[in-house]
């Protein structure tokens, strides 16, 4: 009897999924378990077949196969379009819908952990990957006032940009010269970093997109890398100041989101965060 949720990636063995999801089933008293798939590509669409069964409720879906699953769905969602990405595969009586939580799930990070409402809000997103697109697209939809994204090549930042450009709202596209982020970070109240540097085991552990000088201390920091808790970037905004955010509060949300959508109920979020600190504390 295999699962009716779960999540799928390659490789798969480092996920913290199952954890909180499952803490959340048992509070609720749904007896599933919540498994992990691990999933080469080339059994992708053999996997995807099978939530089309009866009772099948949901799948999360992580890497490598988040662009690779959406020719499998039969509709997309408006925010799976936006995106490009599937992070979560619903059963809806057979049809498979594909969505995109990572933004909703930033956005419930934001305003549940941080405190933020980037309504209004000036931001600066460091990184032009699947990740800013998501994040970009969230912050488009919560109203934020300016929007300036940086990245070493420009060129992605101006692509990028134009997608998300509509009406008054324009975003910036700069470099990450110091010179150009000078003109525009310290005036942010929310700076995003999207890109890998800072990660452990990364190409640049130790490297950060600003500086503590340049942060207002005003401003609310968000790291989506989760590991190590305190990035170098965090470190800074802390310096500076400013309220550092770590990226485990949107992973945990882009989690709940998916499996408010699938339970039809509304996540226990203390009982999931608790097993989450729980998992990473024993690790």
């Amino acid at each position: 009897m295999s699962s009716n949720i779960g999540v799928m990636g390659h490789p798969i063995g480092h996920t913290k999924s199952p954890v909180f999801h499952q803490a959340g089933l048992d509070e609720l008293g749904i007896k599933e378990t919540f498994e992990a798939w691990d999933v080469a590509p080339e059994y992708l669409e053999e996997k995807v077949a099978t939530f089309r069964a009866d009772g099948f409720l949901a799948a999360c879906v992580t890497l490598p196969h988040k662009q690779a699953v959406i020719p499998l769905v039969d509709e997309l969602t408006e925010a799976a379009q936006a995106v490009g990405a599937v992070n979560w595969i619903f059963n809806r009586d057979g049809k498979l819908v594909g969505h995109n939580t990572d933004g909703t799930g930033f956005l419930r990070a934001l305003k549940e952990k941080a405190g933020f409402d980037p309504k209004g809000a000036n931001v600066v997103v460091f990184g032009a990957g699947g990740a800013a697109r998501a994040i970009i697209y969230a912050l488009k939809t919560a109203g934020v006032n300016r929007l300036t994204i940086a990245n070493r090549t420009v060129e992605k930042a101006q692509a990028l940009a134009s997608d998300f450009s509509e009406g008054k709202f324009k975003p910036n596209a700069i470099g990450m010269s110091r010179d150009e982020l000078s003109n525009f970070v310290p005036y942010a109240n929310l700076l995003v970093n999207t890109t890998s540097l800072g990660m452990a085991g990364g190409p640049a552990e130790l490297a950060t997109p600003a500086t503590a000088d340049m942060i207002s201390a005003d401003a609310v920091g968000y790291d989506i890398v989760y590991a190590p808790p305190m990035t170098k970037f965090l470190r800074e905004v802390e310096e500076a100041g400013a309220e550092p955010s770590g990226g485990m509060t949107m992973l945990v949300f882009q989690g709940i989101e998916g499996f408010e959508m699938s339970t039809g109920k509304t996540a226990p979020v203390e009982t999931m965060f608790a097993a989450i600190e729980q998992a990473l504390k024993s690790s």
